[in-house]
């Protein structure tokens, strides 16, 4: 799927720490940083997919799509948060 496409269907997760998306995000996604993702994959599985996870470089969300993709929870790796917030932005103003 699209990158851009999915972004629209799907649920932005950003994996960075609760004070890195403090500092700056995505518009409307759901922060669940790293560490905690695997303790919160049932609450993930409820949400729109696919899943495009983001971080700072693209190094945390690879880790994140590696398990969600593992156990199957259709899952997208969008890389630095900033790229897939340009994307929305752009999609946004269609």
């Amino acid at each position: 799927m699209e990158l851009i496409k999915a972004i629209k269907e799907g649920t932005v997760i950003d994996v960075r720490s609760r004070l890195e998306f403090a500092a700056g995000s995505v518009v409307d996604a759901v922060n669940v940083p790293l560490p905690e993702l695997a303790g919160r994959l049932e609450y993930i599985r409820t949400l729109n997919t696919p899943i495009i996870v983001c971080c700072a470089s693209g190094s945390r969300s690879g880790m994140a799509q590696e398990l969600m993709n593992s156990i199957g929870i259709d899952c997208i790796n969008g890389g630095s948060w900033l790229e897939v917030n340009y994307m929305k932005a752009m999609e946004i103003e269609k």
